[in-house]
């Protein structure tokens, strides 16, 4: 079975390459594609966000058998983060937000919280 080569370390790894092709899908269309019709930057993100789902799925069937799935998701959301603010400074040409920090730090509640027990 793949969980017993990847194990939970390969569950974040295959998570944040989901989440880099995500954020992709997401959001670069905004900087790529602002002069094209909609309806292009939404086939093109279809088809990134292909490979997002190629990874994502086995991420958490991998990760389901170590976390329960409020843990699947949080976990989720913090490599969201990790993924999305270093995309929006360098790639998106953002500046860095004080607002980012404190997000984080919900985030470590979050932690906290669903893991604790």
């Amino acid at each position: 079975m793949l969980h017993t080569y990847l194990g939970p370390l390969g569950f974040v790894g295959l998570l944040t390459l989901s989440n880099i092709f995500m954020t992709f899908a997401w959001y670069a269309h905004l900087k790529n594609l602002s002069g094209h019709p909609w309806w292009i930057a939404a086939l093109l993100s279809w088809g990134i966000a292909f490979f997002e789902y190629a990874l994502q799925v086995p991420a958490n069937r991998i990760g389901f058998q170590y976390f329960d799935l409020a843990q699947l998701k949080i976990t989720q959301e913090i490599i969201t983060l990790a993924v999305f603010v270093p995309f929006s400074m360098f790639y998106m040409g953002q500046a860095f937000k004080t607002d980012f920090i404190w997000a984080g730090l919900c985030l470590l509640g979050a932690i906290y919280f669903i893991f604790r027990s």
